[in-house]
């Protein structure tokens, strides 16, 4: 029985052998006939029915799998060509966009504000207004009271009224004694009249700039706004003393709201004024429009401190990193998007767009005019435009 099987095992060991030199033998052999694997196959299952049936691939299926491995490895590398141009202009467009193109994230909403004082001392006797209310130009804020400069002006007439009967006494004395020959009076006489009706005169012209003083002054007992805008950071009470000359209300003048954008000064050179810019406010979507009216012509030198015994204080600066300084640009804002309310103090991202980037531009026409500058100025270009920061004459 032991026999049988290793006669079995052998007989197996050699039809697998035969099996693989004629598969060998038909792999380097390219040119057998296909009908002789197939034979040589099919006599394998036979005398061996538990392999099973090996089948040579076709010429055709190994051409294809060829061409299917070159075209996966020419992918690859136009897929590695193309992430290489991808980073180089991203990295490109990056550089430029933080470090040349005109725009800034550092800009502020400004205005104008009114400190106002009195022109005159007094108890405050009535406050018209309350903190952020909206008042007009002329519209009074509130009264000091007049009692006192009611009573000046009364003086004043009255005084006025006893120098002006004075001086008609003196008139009338003066004229009788024009009259009069050498023989009844002196030439001295006269003269002494016609200057007491001078002095008269003099002292009538100073009474009634008192008056006119004394009705100013009471007029100014209403305190009254110079400008149209909301009444802020009121801490004015009724019974308050106002002191001549001592601010004590604020008025923000709604009417000269501005934008500072706050550039660096590798960017002056694509900045000119008229330019076109958008600004857009910390919370809101659309963007201010406005345009550049003036850049500012000197800013601070830290350099020009002077030290002990008067002599210049020189902070040292590494060779390797240097800051660019930046330069406040004032733009005028000449649209402001329905809901959105300008706040003095507000963060804007100010973006300058000049004539090439107006609104009758294409967007093709934007995009052309923002490749231009941006390759002009990486490759050493000069981007300014001549003549769009007049110098002062």
């Amino acid at each position: 029985m032991e026999a049988t099987v290793r006669d079995k095992a052998v007989r197996e060991e050699e039809t697998q052998a035969t099996v693989v030199r004629s598969l060998s033998i038909a792999d380097v052999s390219p040119a057998a006939p296909a009908v002789q694997f197939d034979d040589i196959a099919r006599r394998v299952s036979e005398e061996s029915p538990g392999m099973k049936q090996v089948v040579r691939p076709s010429a055709k299926s190994k051409r294809g799998r060829s061409i299917a491995r070159n075209l996966a490895l020419l992918a690859r590398k136009i897929a590695t060509i193309g992430i290489v141009v991808v980073a180089v202009l991203a990295a490109l467009v990056t550089w430029d966009e933080y470090n040349s193109a005109p725009w800034t994230r550092d800009g502020s909403v400004r205005v104008q504000v009114a400190n106002i004082a009195p022109q005159i001392s007094g108890q405050i006797k009535e406050l018209r207004v309350v903190d952020n209310q909206f008042v007009h130009k002329g519209d009074i804020l509130y009264v000091i009271d007049p009692l006192d400069f009611e009573i000046a002006l009364r003086s004043n007439k009255a005084s006025l009224l006893q120098k002006m009967a004075d001086h008609d006494v003196k008139e009338l004395q003066a004229e009788r004694r024009r009259r009069l020959t050498d023989l009844s009076t002196s030439t001295e006489e006269k003269q002494i009249y016609d200057g007491n009706a001078l002095q008269a005169k003099a002292v009538v012209d100073s009474a009634q700039q008192l008056l006119a003083q004394a009705e100013i002054n009471l007029k100014r007992t209403e305190v009254r706004s110079p400008v149209n805008g909301v009444v802020t950071n009121l801490l004015l009470r009724e019974g308050n003393y106002a002191q001549v000359g001592s601010a004590n209300i604020s008025v923000i003048d709604t009417d000269s709201y501005w934008i500072d954008g706050y550039f660096e000064e590798t960017k002056l050179a694509r900045l000119c004024v008229g330019d076109r810019v958008e600004a857009k406010l910390m919370g809101y979507s659309s963007p201010v429009i406005g345009h550049i009216t003036t850049v500012t012509r000197g800013v601070a030198v830290s350099n020009a401190a002077v030290a002990t015994q008067g002599l210049p204080n020189v902070e040292p600066v590494y060779s390797w990193v240097r800051l660019a300084q930046r330069v406040p640009i004032r733009i005028a804002i000449d649209k402001v998007p329905p809901g959105v309310s300008l706040v003095s103090g507000l963060t804007a991202t100010v973006t300058i767009r000049n004539a090439r980037h107006g609104e009758g531009a294409t967007l093709l026409q934007r995009a052309r005019a923002d490749v231009e500058e941006s390759f002009v100025g990486l490759f050493g270009g000069d981007p300014a435009r001549p003549g769009c920061i007049p110098n002062p004459s």
